[in-house]
């Protein structure tokens, strides 16, 4: 809960996803568009609406936010569409990487965040399925910030005048940087506690050639958080 340190073992943590992904997918309804999440909390939601395809009849379309998803949805035997063919989506089903009291989030922790704001945008309604260890009571986990390759030197400038640490986000199992399904690096933003996320998102939109950051600030009225908790969820919503 808000105010505590969760600690968690990896079965737990396991579980709590699967739990809150479930969920997630039980929210679905038959013809609906659904934005499909980067991420292994989203898959948990896949893997149970694959299921509701096979043996209940489900039929639903999804919009992926990565390639990653689009395969995951794939294996899952999701169909699929994209925003240009359903620029208004019913539902949502993502994570994050940190989720405060007003239902700020910090995301883009699988560098998909420009497409994930774009879905987010797009939906009636998002759900947002975590841990308990996402939850606090301050923003504080490092901001990632997609930038045009072209312009990286001047927003590096620019977001360390914000008091940023900036970090290139580099590959696991590649050399150099990582490159985003749009072709663009990632810079890893250590604000330390974030006093008005509000507005830090608004400075870094300001910045040319930094095309997005992992702030959502502005869609608390849409988002319900699904926390997967040991033996069930809990639902946190601003209604």
């Amino acid at each position: 809960m808000e105010g505590e340190e969760y600690v968690m073992n990896a079965a737990e943590q396991a579980a709590s996803k699967q739990n809150a992904g479930y969920l997630a997918a039980g929210m679905v309804e038959d013809g609906m568009v659904v934005g499909l999440g980067t991420g292994s909390t989203v898959f948990f939601a896949m893997e149970r609406l694959g299921e509701r395809i096979a043996t209940d009849g489900l039929s639903i379309a999804g919009v992926p936010t990565s390639y990653q998803a689009a395969i995951r949805a794939r294996q899952y035997g999701i169909p699929l569409t994209s925003l240009d063919e359903h620029p208004e989506l019913d539902i949502a089903i993502d994570g994050a990487d940190q989720v405060d009291p007003a239902l700020r989030l910090i995301k883009g922790r699988g560098a998909a965040l420009l497409r994930e704001k774009c879905v987010c945008d797009a939906a009636k309604k998002v759900l947002i399925v975590v841990d308990p260890t996402k939850m606090v009571d301050t923003l504080d986990a490092p901001v990632p910030v997609e930038v045009l390759p072209f312009a990286s030197a001047g927003v590096f400038r620019r977001l360390t005048l914000l008091g940023a640490v900036p970090v290139v986000r580099e590959g696991v199992k590649k050399d150099g940087p990582v490159v985003t399904d749009n072709g663009n690096f990632i810079l890893d933003c250590d604000f330390k506690a974030i006093a008005d996320p509000g507005r830090l998102e608004a400075e870094i939109a300001s910045i040319p050639g930094a095309l997005e950051c992992g702030l959502f600030c502005t869609y608390g009225e849409k988002i319900t958080v699904i926390v997967g908790e040991g033996k069930g969820c809990r639902v946190v919503s601003l209604q």
